[in-house]
């Protein structure tokens, strides 16, 4: 039976993201049918707290979804 797994993470923490992914694939025993994402840029106010001087852009929001059959 095939079905969907969603992660999101941050484009300033892929790492992470990659990690997470990795992990549930090692230990999942599913099989992969397809993988896709998206990469939803962000376009928030600057203030003192999130400037260019600290950050040079605002992370984008990453989403990627794993199609896999999974073991009955």
């Amino acid at each position: 039976m095939q079905q969907v797994k969603i992660f999101k993470g941050l484009e300033s923490n892929l790492a992470a993201l990659e990690k997470e992914m990795n992990d549930w694939l090692a230990h999942s025993g599913a099989r992969v049918v397809h993988i896709f994402g998206n990469l939803a840029a962000q376009g928030g106010q600057r203030t003192e707290d999130n400037s260019l001087k600290a950050y040079p852009y605002l992370a984008s929001d990453v989403l990627i979804v794993v199609l896999h059959e999974k073991e009955k």
